[in-house]
């Protein structure tokens, strides 16, 4: 079978975003040619206006006409459990308890690196009372979309990133750091590390859960820079990402299916016939990989105190893939994961890839798309499908002065066609640069719920999500 017959079955197979697969690749060799970045763009919801708040008056965000939100959770107002709201929102989910709408929100607070006693959000209940990250639990109310009552449901973890929800009803918080009871000197000579516990772990949230839940460390889920999760809810495999470079996209197979604490398998993917095939660099939209696993024997290591590269090394000494800077991820109803790499590809504006899996130890990699520059998609950070469309909403984390950034962040659409549109852009005063995260749908799909990070406030934005257009 030629390339151009498997593409097409791929894309019969695969339906949705990985329709896109030949296009993309020819759009980007177009582009190549031409340099014409309009052939990226579509129309979408339209022209983006500032629009105010309905429920404060601020405006924070410029938006489709006809859209409206709420903003809400905002970072140092107090909670229902007389807890401040902690600062840098990130990665979050909503969840259906009973009759309620619920959102767990990460918190990406770093501690400077450094432990500092009694910095934990929580008022019991710490995994490390000198770490300051966690997740706080926000009930919604669907009709006002404004909050009835909020509290702190993890605390004393480190560098809450980003997450995932499981089919079961919890959030899988994750910490982007392997730092521990060791102590390291950084690439500024300054002294970090010693803390009462080590991190780098995953934990689970209930998000039933009404207080704080006692922490367990999800420890063969892996030590290492964890990102974001994803979870395909016909095999109860869980899929990581890692925010490093070089990074590798891993899968955890449990022991028992909703049971994770229980243990199990942590694998990394492999390119078949291809030993640290390196997807950084010199690839196209279109791309169709076929990936197998190999086994990380040892998810907890010692070294990682000091190496946060422990893990992935073990993986590499395989073959393991070699990826950058792997962040978003989520999982559609066919157990298809999407995942964008923040800065890969020869513009470092990022990639999206597609994992689907064929069997039980092989699968298909598709680069779906791969940014031609960086005013068209500039380092994808979370990302979510709109509910019962193919529309993948990716949050921007694009103020990297270091990688040539600019000071803006969008809220984009990447289209089954290839296409991005653009759909929230923040025009915060003197908050520009603040990234977007947590993009997350109502389980109806009518509520769209995002956070600013260093803003540090929780949006609700709705309308009519019908009228998009290519």
């Amino acid at each position: 079978m030629d390339r151009r017959n498997f593409l097409y079955n791929l894309s019969l197979f695969s339906g949705g975003l990985a329709l896109a697969a030949n296009g993309l690749a020819n759009r980007t060799e177009a582009f190549s040619e031409s340099g014409n970045l309009a052939k990226f763009r579509t129309v979408g919801y339209g022209e983006l206006v500032p629009t105010a708040a309905k429920n404060t008056g601020e405006t924070y965000l410029a938006l489709p006409k006809g859209f409206e939100y709420n903003i809400f959770g905002i970072k140092g107002n107090a909670m229902s459990d007389g807890q401040k709201t902690p600062r840098a929102h990130d990665g979050m989910a909503t969840f259906k308890v009973k009759n309620e709408l619920r959102i767990v929100r990460n918190h990406e607070i770093t501690n400077g690196r450094v432990p500092i006693v009694g910095s934990a959000i929580g008022k019991e209940n710490h995994y490390d009372e000198t770490a300051g990250g966690g997740t706080t639990t926000l009930v919604i109310n669907p009709k006002t979309r404004l909050i009835e009552r909020d509290f702190v449901s993890l605390s004393g973890t480190l560098v809450n990133c980003a997450g995932g929800r499981t089919p079961w009803g919890s959030w899988i918080s994750c910490e982007e750091t392997t730092l521990g009871q060791s102590f390291r000197t950084n690439d500024k000579g300054l002294k970090i590390g010693g803390f009462a516990k080590p991190h780098g772990y995953c934990f689970e949230v209930s998000a039933s859960a009404n207080s704080n839940v006692s922490p367990v460390p999800l420890k063969e889920m892996g030590r290492f820079v964890h990102e974001a999760i994803a979870v395909d809810k016909k095999s109860g495999v869980v899929y990581l990402t890692e925010d490093n470079n070089p990074a590798g996209f891993y899968r955890f197979l449990p022991k028992r299916n909703k049971r994770l604490a229980e243990g199990g398998a942590l694998q990394v993917l492999k390119v078949k016939n291809s030993d640290n095939f390196d997807t950084r660099k010199g690839q196209k939209s279109g791309t169709v990989l076929t990936a197998n696993w190999v086994t990380i024997d040892n998810p907890n290591p010692d070294e990682a105190d000091i190496n946060e590269h422990a893990v992935f090394k073990q993986g590499e000494a395989k073959g393991a893939a070699i990826f950058t800077r792997l962040e978003g991820i989520c999982s559609d109803e066919k157990g298809r994961i999407y995942f964008d790499s923040t800065d890969g590809g020869e513009a470092k504006g990022g990639q999206i890839w597609l994992y689907e899996p064929i069997s039980k130890d092989e699968g298909r990699l598709t680069l779906l798309f791969q940014s031609p520059s960086r005013e068209i998609l500039d380092m994808p950070d979370n990302i979510c499908l709109r509910p019962k469309s193919n529309h993948l909403f990716i949050c921007e984390d694009s103020d990297y002065k270091e990688l040539t950034g600019k000071p803006e962040n969008f809220l984009r659409i990447l289209t089954p066609e290839g296409k991005i549109a653009d759909f929230a852009k923040n025009i915060t005063e003197k908050g520009e640069s603040s990234e977007f995260a947590g993009s997350t749908f109502s389980k109806d799909g009518k509520t769209l719920f995002f956070n600013l990070q260093t803003v540090g406030a929780t949006f609700a934005v709705w309308g009519d999500w019908n009228k998009f257009r290519i």
